[in-house]
C-alpha cells in the first residue's frame, strides 16, 4: 500500500533564476567565461552580507559550469562513436577545466581568508568549509595538466569497452546484452556465450594493461607533486574522507572476510543444489535451473520506466513523481545499444535540477535493480535541489550510495509489478539478496587491490597479477571451478570501471551497502519512520558530517566487525526465509 494518498504526477523542479550570469549565457570558450571568475576574484567584500552574496554568485557560476561539463560527458557516453561529442568533452577538460582550477584555488583562499567567514553558521557551513580548506591544502599548479591528461585517458576505458560485442545465434550483442544468456537454463548455451565473452575481453587485455599503466604513472606523479608518498594517501584526502581512515578500511576487509563470505557460501551452495551440479563453473553462477526460465521483468526501456513508476508508487508517490518528471524532461536513456558506453549512472545537473539516468538495460533482473539504484541517486538530487549553494549538493559518496542502495531494498516487496507469478517475485528477491551479499566481498576485493596498487608504484604487470590473485582468493568462496579460464580470471579486474575512471571510489559502496542493510532493517520495523528519515537525510545534502547524516537516517555510521556481524545476522534471517 502506498504511504501517500496523492496520485502520481510530475514535479515542478526549476532552475533558480540567474542573478550573476546572463540568462542566455552558454559556455563556448574560456574568453567568455573568464570574466565571471575575475569578477569574483577581484570583488571587494566588506560585510557578512557581501560574503553571502559573493558565495551565492560563486555557487551559480559553479552550477552552470558543472552542468555544462555533465552534458558533454552524457552525450559522449550516449554515443562513443560520435567524434563531435568526444571533441566537445575533450575541449572542456583540456581547454576550460585547467584554466578554472587556478581561479578555484584563489577563490577558495579568498573565502577562507575573509574577515567574515567566522560569522557563517557553523552548523550549516562546517562540512563545506572543511572541504574548501582541504582543496587549498591539496592544490598544486603542476597537477593541472596531469589531471587534464587523466580525464582524457580515463575516457578511453569506455571507448574500448563500448565497442566490445559478441555474436550469439547470428546476432551481435553488447557484452551487457550477451550476459542475459548466462541466465539460461541450458548449460551449453551458457558455456558457449561465456567463452565468447571471455575471448572478446581477452582481445583487449594488453590495451587495458597499457592504459592502466599510464593512469598509474600519472596518478603517482600527482601524489608526489602534492607532497604525498603515494597516491592512496593523496586520494584519501582528495576524496574528503574526513570521517574514517585507512585502518577503518582494513577493518571493513576483515569484517567482510569473517562474516559476509560465509553468508555468500550459503548462497552459492543453494545455487549449486538448485542447479543439481556437482561442480560449478563460472558460467553457472547466474544460471536458471532446468525447468525454469530466466526472469524477464520487462522488454525495453519504456516498459522498465512504466513498471518502475508503478513499483515506486507503492512505496511513496513522491518517488514515482520524480521518475515521471525525468521522463517528461527526457532525462532517461535506458536501453543498451552498440556504441553506447558501458555501465549505468545518475548524473546530477546542478543548475536545472532534474538529473539524468543512463544505463544499458537488456531486459534482465539486474537491470531492474540498476534502475532502482540509480533512481535512489535521482531522488537525492531532487531532495537536495533547493539547498542554497551548489557546494551543499556535493554530498559524499558514502551518503549518495546509501540513497541508491536503500532504494533497492525498500522496493523489493513491490516488485510484483514486474512479475505475475509469485514464484518469480520470490526468485527476484532471492537474487537481490544474493547480490547484496556477494557485492560486499567484491568491494573488499577491489578496495584491497587499490590499496596494493597505489602503495606499490612502479610495479610490473606480473607483480600486479600476483597481488590480484592473492586478494581475489582471500575474499572468494573457492566453490567455483575456473580450470581452463585462469588467464581470464587473472584479468578479471579489468571489468571494473572504477579502477580506470574513478580511482579509490569503491569502498563507499561497501560502507553504504552496510548502511542500506541497516535502513532496510529499520524499514521492516518502522516503514513510515524509515522513509521519513531517508528523505530528511537526503534533503540535508552535505550540510552535516557523515556520522550526522547517517544518524538523521536512523542508522549508525559504523563498519566495524562487531556491527557487520549484527547486520550479517539480520541478512541470514532474510535469506533463510526465502530458502525455506
Amino acid at each position: 500500500m502506498s504511504n501517500t494518498t496523492t496520485t502520481s504526477k510530475t514535479i515542478n523542479i526549476q532552475a533558480a533564476k540567474r542573478q550573476f550570469l546572463p540568462a542566455d549565457f552558454v559556455i563556448t570558450d574560456w574568453n567568455t567565461l573568464e570574466p565571471f571568475f575575475k569578477n569574483l576574484k577581484e570583488r571587494q567584500i566588506d560585510s557578512l552580507e557581501d560574503l553571502q552574496k559573493w558565495m551565492r554568485d560563486l555557487s551559480e557560476l559553479e552550477a552552470v559550469v558543472s552542468e555544462d561539463a555533465c552534458w558533454r560527458q552524457i552525450k559522449m557516453t550516449l554515443d562513443t562513436t560520435n567524434k563531435t561529442f568526444e571533441d566537445n568533452f575533450t575541449f572542456f577538460v583540456t581547454e576550460i577545466e585547467p584554466k578554472i582550477k587556478p581561479y578555484s584555488f584563489e577563490l577558495n583562499k579568498k573565502l577562507f581568508s575573509s574577515a567574515f567567514v567566522d560569522q557563517l553558521d557553523n552548523e550549516v557551513y562546517f562540512p563545506y568549509l572543511r572541504s574548501v580548506k582541504n582543496a587549498i591544502d591539496l592544490y598544486r599548479e603542476a597537477n593541472i595538466p596531469l589531471q587534464s591528461e587523466l580525464s582524457v585517458l580515463a575516457q578511453k576505458f569506455g571507448a574500448i569497452n563500448g565497442l566490445m560485442t559478441v555474436e550469439v545465434e547470428g546476432k551481435d550483442y553488447t557484452l551487457q546484452q550477451a550476459a542475459r544468456f548466462l541466465q539460461s537454463n541450458e548449460r551449453d548455451i551458457r558455456r558457449q556465450v561465456f567463452e565468447k565473452i571471455v575471448a572478446r575481453r581477452l582481445q583487449d587485455t594488453d590495451a587495458l594493461d597499457q592504459l592502466f599503466d599510464q593512469l598509474l604513472q600519472r596518478r603517482h606523479q600527482v601524489a608526489l607533486n602534492a607532497g604525498f608518498e603515494n597516491y592512496r594517501d593523496y586520494k584519501f584526502k582528495e576524496l574528503g574522507r574526513f570521517d574514517y581512515s585507512v585502518e577503518d578500511c582494513f577493518n571493513f576487509h576483515e569484517a567482510v572476510e569473517k562474516y559476509i563470505v560465509p553468508l555468500q557460501k550459503i548462497l552459492v551452495q543453494s545455487k549449486q543444489k538448485a542447479l543439481g551440479l556437482e561442480v560449478l563453473k563460472p558460467w553457472d553462477t547466474d544460471a536458471t535451473p532446468v525447468g525454469e526460465n530466466p526472469l524477464q521483468p520487462f522488454e525495453d526501456g519504456d516498459e522498465l520506466i512504466d513498471k518502475s513508476v508503478e513499483t515506486l508508487s507503492e512505496l511513496d508517490d513522491y518517488f514515482a513523481d520524480c521518475i515521471l518528471t525525468m521522463r517528461s524532461m527526457k532525462r532517461l536513456d535506458l536501453d543498451s545499444r552498440l556504441g553506447k558506453a558501458p555501465g549505468g549512472y545518475n548524473c546530477p545537473l546542478a543548475e536545472t535540477g532534474g538529473p539524468f539516468i543512463f544505463m544499458n538495460a537488456a531486459g534482465t533482473m539486474s537491470d531492474v535493480i540498476t534502475m532502482m539504484h540509480e533512481s535512489g541517486h535521482a531522488f537525492h538530487s531532487f531532495l537536495a535541489h533547493d539547498l542554497p549553494l551548489a557546494a551543499f549538493k556535493e554530498y559524499p559518496m558514502e551518503m549518495a550510495e546509501l540513497a541508491s542502495m536503500s532504494m533497492e531494498l525498500f522496493t523489493m516487496d513491490y516488485w510484483n509489478h514486474f512479475f505475475d507469478d509469485e514464484k518469480d517475485l520470490q526468485k527476484a528477491k532471492f537474487e537481490e539478496l544474493e547480490r547484496v551479499v556477494s557485492v560486499l566481498p567484491w568491494i573488499a576485493t577491489i578496495d584491497a587491490f587499490q590499496h596494493w596498487l597505489y602503495t606499490h608504484p612502479g610495479h610490473s604487470v606480473a607483480e600486479r597479477t600476483k597481488a590480484w590473485m592473492t586478494i581475489l582468493n582471500r575474499f572468494g568462496t573457492g566453490m567455483v571451478d575456473w580450470a581452463g579460464f585462469e588467464t581470464y580470471r587473472e584479468k578479471f579486474w579489468q571489468k571494473q570501471l572504477h579502477l580506470f575512471e574513478v580511482p579509490f571510489y569503491y569502498i563507499e559502496y561497501g560502507i553504504a551497502q552496510l548502511g542500506a542493510i541497516g535502513m532496510w532493517k529499520q524499514y521492516r520495523e518502522k516503514p513510515i519512520q524509515a522513509l521519513d528519515n531517508y528523505k530528511k537525510a537526503l534533503s540535508l545534502g552535505y550540510t552535516k558530517t557523515l556520522p550526522e547524516l547517517y544518524k538523521t537516517a536512523g542508522i549508525r555510521f559504523d563498519f566495524s566487525p562487531e556491527y557487520v556481524e549484527e547486520l550479517a545476522g539480520f541478512m541470514k534471517l532474510q535469506i533463510d526465509e526465502l530458502i525455506c
